[in-house]
């Protein structure tokens, strides 16, 4: 099982702004150039959604589709694969209110299954993971400090993963 983290502070933001932007995962391909694609089955304002996902991996696309759990009062996205290219893929997304900035903190354990493979598949899957949620805050939020160490590079480097 692999593990990857992001931590990022919003400055000058609302947490509810912030994990109302965050939580349209439509918006992820304009965002973050190694989604390829996704496909929002449902969503705010419901408590429970659903969403399709198709990132750039390696020679090919990364699919799944997961269950997203919204909790508007706590300020957290539960993410839980349903069905897709990863054994299991779960994590969540939390934002809190600090002073006058937001701290935005995501988390996910992923596991591809095949344990020949983990040295090769799982440090990209971690890049390309930690990299996306990098590249959707960023773009949402310009100001946006990133705690956790990341290279985005240039779009056009990202997607060639």
């Amino acid at each position: 099982m692999r593990h990857v983290e992001l931590d990022a502070v919003v400055p000058g933001e609302s947490a509810k702004t912030v994990f109302t932007a965050l939580a349209r995962f439509d918006r992820f391909p304009e965002l973050a150039p190694h989604v390829q694609a996704t496909t929002v089955h449902a969503a705010l304002p419901e408590t429970r959604g659903s969403s399709s996902w198709e990132l750039h991996f390696r020679s090919g696309l990364l699919r799944w589709t997961e269950t997203d759990l919204f909790d508007t009062t706590a300020l957290t996205i539960g993410i839980e694969q349903e069905d897709g290219d990863f054994d299991s893929f779960a994590g969540t997304w939390s934002f809190t209110q600090d002073g006058e900035n937001v701290a935005v903190h995501f988390e996910a354990d992923f596991d591809f299954g095949i344990p020949s493979l983990e040295g090769i598949l799982d440090p990209i899957a971690e890049r390309v993971i930690k990299e996306t949620v990098a590249w959707a805050v960023t773009g949402l939020f310009e100001r946006t400090e990133l705690r956790t160490e990341v290279q985005l590079g240039t779009p056009a480097d990202a997607v060639g993963v």
